[in-house]
């Protein structure tokens, strides 16, 4: 009796100190269930009902099986902290509709579903699949991509990529939902930059987080003082591949910009040349040195971008087509122009990231400074430069590269620079007067990306794709990923980028093992069960007998 009352009151003294000190133990090696601090303190920041509906559900194959349960687990631990995070898992083709119906109402959304081949009993069978969330807050909704893309054609590498971005996907959805946005970044007009169809997705992607809207500085001949002031309104500058040379007028605005503290990305290219023109009957372009009037700017920034081209060995493919009509064909064909971005420097920006596409890149030279310089992204060992003017001809793909020409390589195609920034205009004519001009900045921090296509979304019947995404190949590249991680690094949001770039380690699947092995464990599941109630019962009635016979 005592020992019980003893047990007893051991449970209730637990429960007190449960109910007063809550916390959760993670087992896994790679602390999987463990959430950031950051995320902890979103979660605790929540006071009205979040409600999440997951259509990651239904005949899933088994990787993706693995998806969906870690995704279960994910949202029972965010839910274990605040009770308003509420979740079901909805199987949309339970709605009674045609699959191809509901596939289009998903696609309306701007949630593509996932068609897959999937290997069954020895027969390929299509399945279509819906990775997606959406979280209900308030009057808002906002979508949640539970699949990360890789270059890989691998579906656990996938799993893996997935798997390590729940904690993000969740967490970013809430930022969404539930923060105010008050930074404000200026998509720089008036040079020939990109237009707005070309910049759509990822723009798309920012809005959630960032106040963003048009800035021309045409206006500064006229009232420059004003119209610096309006321009120093925005916490970072984004200059997607201008075409056109900047007058000293608005250079000086720039640089009076970054002197007061303002943050810059900058995607310009310093050769004009564009792959649509290697499709017209000629098949060939001129590569010619595109002056943007920045040279000054950036050269007393420390950085150089030199009218060059980067020619690399490791590169995304071209896909041209051959045949007409119902024959056509489209063949890949290995295209040296358009170097794969690979990580540089050790930096948060780029961990765990896909590879970043790039057209007709130039090479960057980081010069001796103060200055903090991180080379984010570089070509690859097998890269060489070529000059300018230049022939580009489409009927390279037919030729061998010479491997002695490419022996340097590593060119530096992004770099983040991060310090206290000296005016280009120190001790030099101002192009107009201020009534306090600045020659020091505070510290700030700008990226210098070597290529404007790198923020240049396709576009098919009028819509905007994803950005990174190539239709003519299928492939996904990393671009989006890295600007966004540069976006949120620049305005202070490293939380999110450290959550995105969460690392673990998922044991690997041998589904051909699975499948071979397939009967075998089926009858081992059933028989096992059954032979433990036969041998337990067997011991049982010999104990009984034993027993019976002693008496």
């Amino acid at each position: 009796m005592k020992k019980i009352f003893g047990i007893l009151v051991i449970i209730v003294l637990a429960n007190l100190l449960a109910s007063e000190y809550f916390f959760r133990l993670d087992f896994t090696s790679d602390g999987r269930y463990t959430l950031s601090d950051s995320t902890l303190e979103l979660i605790d920041s929540i006071e009205n009902p979040i409600f999440i509906q997951v259509y990651l559900t239904g005949d899933l194959p088994a990787e993706f099986k693995r998806l969906q349960t870690e995704t279960r687990y994910m949202l029972e631990e965010l839910q274990a902290y605040n009770s308003n995070i509420k979740f079901e898992f909805v199987n949309p083709l339970d709605s009674g509709l045609e699959a191809l119906e509901v596939a289009n109402r998903f696609y309306e959304l701007g949630m593509s579903p996932e068609s897959l081949n999937i290997r069954e009993n020895g027969k390929m069978t299509e399945r279509l699949l819906f990775p997606w969330a959406v979280a209900n807050y308030k009057n808002q909704q906002t979508p949640i991509q539970l699949i990360q893309k890789t270059l890989t054609q691998s579906n656990s590498e996938l799993i893996q990529k997935s798997v390590e971005h729940l904690e993000y996907a969740f967490a970013s959805s809430f930022i969404k939902l539930t923060r105010e946005r008050h930074q404000k970044i200026a998509i720089l007009k008036g040079q020939g930059e990109l237009q707005d169809q070309y910049i759509s997705d990822f723009l798309t992607t920012l809005k959630p987080y960032y106040l963003i809207a048009p800035f021309t500085l045409d206006s500064i001949n006229t009232a420059p003082e004003r119209t610096l002031d309006l321009l120093k309104t925005y916490d970072l500058i984004i200059d997607a591949k201008p075409s056109e040379a900047f007058n000293e007028e608005k250079v000086y605005a720039l640089d009076q910009y970054i002197m007061s503290g303002g943050k810059a990305l900058w995607l310009t290219e310093h050769v004009n040349v564009e792959k649509e023109r290697l499709y017209e009957a000629s098949k060939s372009t001129i590569a010619l040195p595109n002056d943007l009037n920045l040279y000054s700017l950036f050269f007393k920034y420390g950085i150089r971008i030199n009218p060059q081209l980067v020619n690399d060995l490791y590169s995304a493919p071209i896909v041209l087509a051959s045949g007409s009509g119902n024959s056509t064909q489209l063949t890949r064909f290995p295209w040296f122009y358009d170097p794969l971005g690979n990580i540089g420097q050790k930096h948060p920006i780029t961990s765990n990231l896909n590879p970043v596409k790039f057209e007709f890149a130039n090479p960057i030279d980081t010069l001796p400074s103060s200055l903090k310089q991180t080379i984010l992204l570089e070509s690859s060992e097998l890269s060489r430069i070529v000059g300018v003017p230049s022939e580009i001809n489409l009927n390279d793909i037919t030729q061998e590269p010479d491997p002695r020409l490419y022996k340097t390589g590593q060119y530096p195609l992004a770099v983040l620079v991060e310090g206290k920034f000296t005016s280009a205009y120190q001790s030099k004519l101002k192009p107009f007067q201020l009534q306090d001009p600045l020659e020091i900045s505070p510290e700030t921090q700008q990226v210098f990306i070597a290529d404007g296509d790198v923020i240049k979304n396709q576009v098919q019947s009028g819509k905007a794709l994803e950005l990174g995404f190539d239709r003519y190949t299928g492939l996904t590249y990393g671009n989006k990923t890295f600007l966004l991680n540069t976006v949120n690094y620049l305005l202070g949001d490293e939380d999110l980028v450290n959550l995105r770039n969460k690392s673990i380690q998922l044991d690997a699947m041998d589904l051909e093992a699975l499948e071979d092995e397939k009967l075998t464990w089926q009858i081992f599941n059933l028989a096992i069960p059954l032979l433990s109630i036969l041998i337990f019962g067997g011991a049982f009635y010999y104990w009984r007998r034993q027993k019976y016979k002693t008496d």
